[in-house]
């Protein structure tokens, strides 16, 4: 402060430049403050400029529109600074009294734990439901396997939970296993599959968490030192852009990086033709900063690897990847519907099989991304088909399945639910998980959080 001091003292104007978002607001308000009653300031001009990206451009065009101070994001960031204060300072002092154990309540962090805790209710009022599965494993005329799942049974359709018992499981079994098998219908319908956006702190932690099984700690510990940058030809480089960010737009420089690169190493028809622009669905997103990308898409992870460890390499790969893929073409795949008569003396039933070929890989080429505890049963791939094609039985399998409580929430599934429902920010995700850890609020079993 006293540095800011005299060196304002020796200028003719004051640019206050912090971060686009509330708490950035905050901080230059607060300098503001000071100076004033420094009697720093005198009559020299302030100008407030705000840029979302580090880049020569968005640096300049901001000098050149400077605004005012934005009262109403300060009074935000003050009315939030009283909500803290009013839970934390108010609520820890009676859990220290009425429950011996209990360290501290916050704003966010009770909020986290009561979604832990409501989870937990769910579960152990939970009643499993049981259900069959019906399976059919057949082969069409060229003697390609494949499987198909019962979805109507003499005139009635049958959902997943639809059969809930060994009898009448077993009177489907013993129809289909006395059943001829002809192909309905086949319905193909070519489907797109479009990139993910890149980064942003929370999807950033969910990922590095399913991929890497890092905590959302471990990540920003990781992206902290990427963003710090490692030497590289003499000097200091950051390898990534600022990692406490919930905006998915990019530099419009970095964009055009990123689609140079992906026509060096995919080719062109992997480039489409007009840039991706994402939008971001959070309701109260600030986007104060771009989403976190590399920041030069040449750099590739290969060519960085003996500047890193271990753990950074793998993170820094992972937004290379994630942030080239952000840019590159849609996967073209066909989707296919194949239902399948079965007929038995006077009784009918309906099998389906579903699958799915990729036509084009697009992005896929590069990317993927992992999936919370849902399975997938479009990936199989079907052998060709027609209609009134018939089709040879291998056997019927009629199996038992018990319905499962909702599962625990993982480190990856709280930090998406947090920023569905809008609690905490970018920079407090990874911080309230492990203040729920450390007081022992909660435990890690199997990466579920109990």
């Amino acid at each position: 402060l006293n540095e800011m001091v005299n060196a304002v003292k020796s200028a003719d104007k004051l640019i206050l430049a912090t971060d686009p978002d509330r708490e950035g607001e905050a901080i230059s308000w607060h300098v503001l403050q000071i100076l004033k009653d420094k009697k720093a300031l005198k009559d020299k001009r302030i100008e407030r400029v705000v840029f979302n990206a580090i880049t020569k451009t968005a640096i300049l065009e901001a000098m050149a529109n400077p605004r005012e101070l934005d009262t109403p994001l300060v009074d935000a960031y003050l009315a939030r600074r009283a909500l803290d204060y009013l839970v934390g300072f108010t609520l820890s002092p009676v859990l220290w009294r009425k429950l011996p154990g209990s360290r501290s309540a916050g704003r966010v962090q009770s909020v986290a734990l009561r979604l832990i805790c409501e989870r937990e209710r769910e579960i152990e009022i939970f009643k499993p439901q049981e259900y069959w599965s019906i399976i059919a494993n057949l082969q069409n005329r060229d003697a390609s396997p494949f499987e198909a799942r019962l979805v109507a049974f003499d005139g009635k359709r049958k959902q997943r939970l639809d059969v809930t018992n060994a009898d009448e499981a077993n009177t489907i079994k013993t129809m289909l296993e006395a059943a001829h098998f002809v192909v309905d219908s086949v319905e193909a319908k070519p489907v797109k599959r479009n990139p993910y956006p890149p980064f942003t702190t929370s999807t950033l932690q969910q990922e590095a968490s399913r991929k890497l099984g890092f905590s959302a700690q471990r990540t920003m510990q990781v992206a902290q030192r990427l963003y710090e940058g490692v030497t590289l030809k003499g000097e200091t480089t950051g390898l990534i852009t600022y990692m406490r960010t919930d905006g998915i737009d990019l530099a419009p420089e970095a964009i055009g990086a990123l689609r140079r690169q992906i026509e060096t190493r995919f080719g062109a028809q992997y480039v489409p033709e007009i840039p991706r622009k994402y939008k971001s669905k959070i309701k109260n997103a600030q986007e104060a900063h771009e989403a976190i990308r590399p920041t030069d898409a040449f750099r590739h992870p290969d060519d960085m690897r003996r500047y890193l460890d271990d753990e950074q390499f793998r993170l820094y790969e992972l937004i290379w990847k994630r942030a080239i893929a952000c840019q590159m073409a849609s996967a073209e795949m066909e989707r296919t519907t194949v239902d399948i008569t079965a007929s038995a003396t006077g009784v009918n039933a309906v099998v389906r099989a579903t699958g799915t070929v990729i036509r084009f890989d697009g992005f896929l080429a590069l990317y993927t991304e992992t999936r919370d505890d849902e399975e997938d049963e479009d990936q199989n791939r079907l052998p060709p088909m027609e209609n009134g094609e018939n089709i040879r039985r291998e056997r019927i399998a009629a199996n038992q399945h018990f319905t499962e409580p909702p599962p625990r929430y993982t480190e990856a599934t709280m930090v998406k639910r947090m920023e569905e429902l809008g609690i905490g920010r970018p920079s407090t995700y990874a911080a309230t998980l492990s203040v729920l850890r450390e007081r022992d609020y909660v435990t890690l079993d199997k990466k579920r959080l109990i």
